[in-house]
């Protein structure tokens, strides 16, 4: 029993090094295929969009509740590796890489939330712990292939691809031959096409959701820009000292540690209590980040990053945890994966707005939009009691 959330980490850390593997690359691969600047964005939206539908059929389809979780996890983490290899192919065209990236993150859906079902069946009892390490690795999967770039300078892009597909296929072996069946699991019953909107008929459940909503339009959102507003800060500040891609992860990746702080001390303050100060402390970054992200001193602008990144994550790991307390036993995977795809969904009206808006002349304040989310999260949280364990 040991061993268990260790594997499950280290697998959900391997396997989510996917998730930004091609925005890693990116000005590599626009060199080679003549990609204007603003294709991030597209890149990023291209695994949202895959992750959403993956998650939507998943959770039509009550796949994590009707299957073997390890078994679903161990698939879906091949595939998605195959299909990220593909990214390094020849000749290859916009619209394929768009559409591998695409297939990714529909692929992705059988690795987050179902890492999480895996981890809810093994731990009923310390859950937000738990998920702190869990969602911990997935801030630390997602921001690997920066530090991945940094570190292998000068060699060519595509040795990113090979290490994040390699570490993928090695997660969800590890997943399927060391992890098996919770003993908390409870299997789906019959297949009901509309049993994965039944949580939302309870109000706990609900105000559980739209807190971790709220938190989704801040979120990656955040994730995204941060190399554009460390390039924006270098072009204000010529002389600032730092290497983006290496900068780029660690700021990312030290969300991990307020993830795994958040769920341990949740066990002394309650998941939701916690959950609202950390979003709370996001959504102050939001509103006084126009003082700070253009400011003269480069250590006050890089701690300040350093806030945003733990900040911003602290809460999901908390949320995940309210959501599956909330939910009915039986559809606890699907009701995860359900809240996984409209979260996500949220995520690329956030990152398109602010794609489709920031120019030189707003660079400063065009993120106090990301606050918007917060707040409502915290709205819906208040208005509603959430069954805490």
């Amino acid at each position: 029993m040991k061993r268990i959330l260790p594997v499950i980490v280290l697998s959900q850390f391997f396997c989510t090094s996917l998730w930004f593997a091609g925005n890693a690359v990116m000005a590599d691969m626009a060199k080679q295929l003549h990609l204007q600047p603003a294709y991030l964005a597209y890149l990023t939206s291209a695994v949202q969009s895959g992750f959403i539908a993956g998650t939507l059929v998943f959770a039509i389809l009550s796949i994590a509740d009707r299957f073997s979780p390890s078994r679903v996890f161990f698939t879906c983490a091949i595939v998605a590796a195959l299909i990220n290899l593909a990214i390094s192919f020849s000749g290859l065209t916009v619209a394929a890489l768009i559409s591998f990236r695409f297939l990714t993150g529909f692929f992705l859906a059988g690795i987050y939330p179902v890492g999480m079902k895996i981890a809810a069946d093994h731990y009923e009892q310390g859950l937000g712990k738990s998920l702190g390490f869990l969602v911990g690795a997935l801030v630390l999967g997602t921001a690997f292939p920066h530090f991945l770039k940094s570190v292998m300078a000068g060699l060519p892009w595509k040795d990113v691809v090979f290490a994040t597909s390699a570490l993928s296929a090695l997660g969800g072996l590890a997943m399927l031959i060391l992890v098996p069946d919770g003993p908390y699991r409870k299997a789906g019953q019959k297949l009901s096409f509309g049993g994965f909107l039944n949580s939302f008929r309870d109000a706990k459940f609900r105000a559980a959701a739209f807190g971790y909503f709220g938190h989704m339009w801040e979120l990656y959102a955040f994730w995204m820009f941060v190399p554009v507003i460390l390039t924006a800060y270098k072009s204000h500040y010529p002389d600032a000292s730092f290497t983006i891609p290496l900068l780029s992860f660690l700021i990312i990746a030290s969300g991990s540690l307020s993830c795994v702080f958040g769920g341990v001390i949740s066990q002394c303050f309650g998941v939701k209590k916690t959950a609202m100060i950390a979003l709370s402390l996001s959504c102050v970054c939001c509103f006084i980040s126009p003082l700070l992200l253009f400011n003269a001193s480069t250590a006050a602008f890089i701690a300040f990053m350093f806030i945003w990144g733990m900040a911003v994550i602290a809460d999901s790991p908390l949320f995940s945890t309210l959501v599956a307390q909330n939910a009915q036993p039986a559809s606890k995977g699907t009701s995860l994966t359900i809240v996984n795809c409209i979260g996500f969904s949220i995520t690329i009206m956030s990152i398109q707005l602010i794609n489709a808006l920031r120019n030189a002349e707003n660079a400063r304040y065009i993120y106090v939009l990301l606050a918007i989310g917060p707040v409502l999260g915290l709205l819906a949280l208040l208005k509603r009691r959430v069954q805490t364990a």
